[in-house]
């Protein structure tokens, strides 16, 4: 399996080694050695999916606050989608940055998005699934979000990303300068 790192400290792409034949091919996709490794000590405590019927659904930019923040590793299982995250964690010196990632099935990439980040994709195809483990269980009281749009951020969203498909919540979630504080110095490190 392949590591590696970004400019903003913290996420990690996982390229699995996939081993082909004329069947198709196997990969293990998880690894708890290799992930601490480069990673860290986290539990998974949860799987996660979705499917984006239309292609340009956009979801998020969503993150967990305390006591029930999540670290996502993310994976596309069907379809291909644009996979982003934004760096929140205040005193940060890529703080409002963001990176991006187009994942499929067959490229085989896995974006670890750490807890101190905002996380949003874009489906880029029709019936694309999202996979994901997450390092928290989910709190409606601690999910929160960043507007998927937000200039001060600059996300580069494909062509294909289509507003009308936010959610409610998606719709009126806040800019990064309203952001409260969320993930201090502790998450810097």
């Amino acid at each position: 399996m392949r590591v590696t790192a970004f400019d903003i400290s913290g996420p990690k792409l996982f390229l699995p080694k996939q081993l082909s034949d004329g069947r198709g091919y196997f990969a293990e996709t998880f690894r708890a050695d290799v992930f601490e490794q480069h990673c860290g000590a986290f539990d998974f405590v949860q799987d996660n999916e979705s499917l984006s019927e239309k292609a340009g659904t956009i979801r998020g930019l969503h993150f967990q606050s305390e006591p029930h923040v999540q670290g996502k590793l993310v994976r596309c299982t069907a379809g291909a989608l644009f996979d982003v995250a934004v760096d929140i964690r205040a005193g940060s010196s890529t703080y409002g940055q963001w990176i991006g990632e187009t994942l499929t099935p067959l490229n085989g990439k896995q974006l670890w998005v750490p807890p101190g980040f905002a996380h949003g994709f874009c489906s880029l195809e029709p019936n694309t699934v999202i996979a994901y483990k997450v390092t928290g269980y989910y709190s409606a009281a601690c999910d929160k979000g960043l507007a998927w749009d937000d200039p001060a951020i600059g996300i580069a969203w494909p062509e294909a990303a289509d507003p009308t498909t936010l959610s409610a919540k998606d719709r009126s979630q806040p800019r990064l300068a309203d952001l409260p504080v969320y993930f201090g110095s502790e998450y810097t490190a």
